[in-house]
């Protein structure tokens, strides 16, 4: 079993190593300035999700380790398709709010999802009962700095824009993509606490996506009906949107650990590093905010700064003993519930491996690799560079820092954990 420390040390580095990817995997949706339809692009990136969440899990694990998962905690079916749901409603709003805000702006609006996680992982989970005054203090003053933080950068982004009409509809996108990512830390939490591998949970997960995706198409005005035509102009940039769907569930898995290891409250505001990366790519890559003054930018760099300290204010407040034993109690709270064995799903839950794993990879598990692979290696032929200004060797610098992040980071999971 991992020592209560360096279980708390794991889960910050896999929250570290998600707000690096997570970070890299929006901006493939600043192709939105290249006139495709936003609601494509979301279909487009939750394509390549789909793609990412069965077969990273496959590759690892096989599809016999996750089948057994499931079926030892059935439950837990219906919790990872809402949890696919709110992601994917999420993941449509933020890109009407890049397109109306811009990457560097939208990223920090919906990072407000730190919030939101808190409050629910201190409502439902009790995950701060037995904080001393000091860990309280490190809380309620970094969510403080995140909401300075975000008016700031909502102010900014209406003055920087000029058209205060636009700017507002993409805040309000931005906001309520943070509501929706903070509450899908919920069915997470839930799903880690009886024990369950993420690797197992994240593959049920992605019918909640698509299949939201496919209701939105349905209902929005015009959606289903222009999607087909859309996709079809956006074919040479789906390879890209492709990739990043894949990029962010590199990200989400390490998010997914983070969650596991260290609780919501917690691995929310250390994942929302990933605020830096957006400021990153949107400004250095892409130029955003190159038209505006210098005290603007200034501003924007500042509330952001402001931001990220008060994440890290929230990630400084180590758990307690008394802490980790509302936890474990919040476990067999879960397992009465569910009719779960404790001293099993306790195992589980710090990082144990409670199977042998002895389980070879059957044939199918090559041949949904194979084919998940046809479909990057089909739309790479039909693939074009986008006609949106990027400055390559930034975005090749950040390129390789997320791969040693990725490398690192997997490395010290499978050493600890071998991915339990």
């Amino acid at each position: 079993m991992i020592p209560p420390y360096a279980r708390y040390g794991l889960g910050t580095t896999c929250a570290i190593a998600a707000g690096a990817w997570l970070g890299a995997a929006e901006a493939p949706a600043r192709l939105v300035a290249s006139g495709y339809s936003p609601f494509a692009i979301s279909f487009c990136m939750v394509l390549g999700v789909f793609l990412a969440r069965w077969t990273l899990p496959i590759a690892m694990k096989g599809t016999t380790a996750v089948v057994r998962d499931l079926r030892q905690r059935p439950h837990l079916v219906l919790w990872a398709v809402i949890a696919g749901a709110l992601w994917a409603v999420a993941n449509t709003l933020t890109i009407f709010a890049i397109r109306d805000v811009g990457l560097s702006i939208a990223f920090p609006l919906w990072n407000t999802n730190s919030l939101v996680g808190i409050f629910w992982g201190w409502t439902l989970f009790h995950e701060l009962d037995g904080a001393s005054p000091r860990n309280w203090a490190r809380v309620l003053g970094g969510a403080a700095a995140i909401v300075i933080g975000s008016v700031l950068l909502s102010m900014l982004s209406v003055h920087a824009l000029g058209t205060p009409g636009l700017a507002l509809r993409g805040i309000a996108a931005a906001l309520a993509a943070g509501l929706l990512w903070g509450t899908m830390y919920v069915p997470y939490r839930k799903a880690y606490l009886t024990g369950i591998n993420p690797l197992s949970f994240v593959t049920i997960f992605t019918f909640g996506e698509v299949g939201t995706m496919l209701v939105l198409a349905a209902i929005l005005p015009g959606s289903l009906h222009s999607l087909g035509r859309e996709l079809q102009a956006l074919r040479p940039s789906v390879l890209w949107l492709l990739l990043g769907g894949f990029c962010w569930v590199i990200g989400d898995l390490f998010q997914q650990y983070a969650t596991k290891y260290v609780g919501i409250s917690r691995a929310i505001p250390l994942s929302n590093t990933n605020q830096l990366w957006g400021f990153a790519w949107g400004v250095l890559v892409f130029g955003e905010l190159s038209h505006v003054r210098g005290s603007t930018r200034l501003m924007a760099l500042a509330a952001s700064g402001l931001m990220i300290v008060g994440a890290m204010l929230i990630a400084g407040a180590t758990a307690s003993a008394a802490e980790s034993a509302s936890c474990v109690r919040a476990v067999r709270r879960e397992c009465d519930r569910y009719g779960l064995p404790f001293d099993r799903t306790l195992r589980a839950h710090n990082g144990v491996e409670t199977d042998d794993g002895s389980e070879r990879r059957r044939w199918w598990d090559y041949a949904m690799l194979a084919a998940a692979l046809a479909v990057f290696v089909w739309f790479a032929f039909w693939a074009r560079v986008p006609r949106v200004a990027v400055r390559q060797s930034f975005a090749i610098a950040l390129i390789v820092v997320s791969l040693v992040i990725l490398a690192g980071c997997g490395w010290l999971l499978w050493k600890k954990t071998r991915f339990a």
